[in-house]
């Protein structure tokens, strides 16, 4: 295989803190010898752990940038046993252009790995973590939130895996996080996710949904911002006690935790995020917007549980996911 045409301006093998770029070249009309610069902080003291620290792998998602960019100025290297990689925003010209995807190439990154040197820019910049800086690490915390279509309870998650002792030190990081939730999580497709690419590799994964509307709130960046650090010190990389967590337990049984809309149109919620949920009831109403009228479509619950997640914002298309539910499991 090809090498990667990434060129990192950090050295990953050495001390101190570095700031920096992953440099990619692109060609384009505005720029024939153009690059994409990627931010990237390396902070490294002494020899243990490597945390990869990641945001914006979908570009309307901030949260993550905002809790990374704060750690990348803040951090001393004293502070560190071991080493962190940050790279506050994975999918950076999906970022600059808040949107989900890239504005170059309508790629998304968590469903473009392993990725491809010679692929797409998005594919080469999954290449670049699947072969450069995912075998570097031994945690891995990638930050999601919900983006401009969907609005999440805040909660930290692990998925459950063949690997049983993988699984418990990444939901003992979850843990540490402290979420108002956690989350044993269930994916819709796991095919060429980020996530899979680092479970696959035996890394201890964990992942957030912090909210969602396309934007951050205080409470939300507050949640990233101590929990990036929580996990840091649990992972014995970050020097001082992991936070008090009062966090509860949720998780996604099967796929009748998720209901779609079989129509487009203007959606009515039924619930609130948080709200208990019994099976059959109503979740949300679809109107049709072609005509005054018509009845709007009922979308029901599959399965007793609370609201984690709703469509955002008030118009649905058909095959949109519309709620998702969970059990509170302690």
């Amino acid at each position: 295989m090809r090498a990667s045409p990434i060129a990192p301006t950090v050295d990953f093998s050495a001390e101190g803190v570095q700031h920096g770029f992953l440099r990619l070249p692109y060609s384009r009309d505005d720029s024939a010898w153009g690059s994409v610069m990627i931010p990237v902080t390396v902070i490294k003291n002494g020899e243990g752990p490597t945390a990869l620290l990641t945001g914006g792998n979908h570009g309307d998602e901030y949260e993550g940038p905002i809790a990374l960019f704060d750690l990348a100025r803040s951090l001393r290297a004293e502070e560190v046993t071991g080493r962190i990689i940050i790279v506050p925003a994975m999918n950076y010209p999906a970022f600059l252009a808040g949107t989900r995807t890239s504005p170059i190439d309508r790629g998304n990154m968590n469903r473009s790995f392993p990725g491809a040197p010679d692929g797409t820019v998005t594919q080469k910049i999954a290449d670049y973590f699947q072969r450069t800086l995912l075998p570097l690490a031994d945690v891995v915390l990638d930050f999601h939130s919900g983006g401009k279509t969907l609005d999440f309870l805040p909660f930290c998650a692990a998925h459950i895996l063949p690997d049983k002792a993988q699984e418990a030190k990444a939901f003992d990081l979850v843990s540490a996080f402290g979420a108002p939730w956690s989350m044993k999580m269930l994916e819709i497709d796991a095919v060429g996710m980020y996530d899979t690419a680092a479970e696959e590799m035996g890394k201890v994964f964990i992942t957030t949904e912090l909210g969602g509307g396309g934007t951050a709130t205080a409470k939300s960046a507050g949640i990233a911002k101590r929990g990036v650090a929580n996990v840091l010190k649990a992972a014995g990389i970050l020097r001082g006690a992991v936070g008090a967590s009062g966090t509860t337990w949720l998780d996604m049984p099967d796929g009748s935790c998720f209901s779609f809309a079989e129509d487009g149109g203007l959606i009515e919620p039924l619930f609130d995020l948080g709200d208990q949920v019994a099976a059959g009831a109503v979740v949300a109403r679809i109107y049709p917007v072609g005509r005054t009228g018509a009845a709007p479509l009922e979308v029901t619950a599959k399965m007793d549980g609370i609201l984690v997640a709703r469509h955002f914002p008030g118009l649905v298309k058909p095959g949109d996911c519309v709620s998702v539910l969970a059990v509170v499991v302690a």
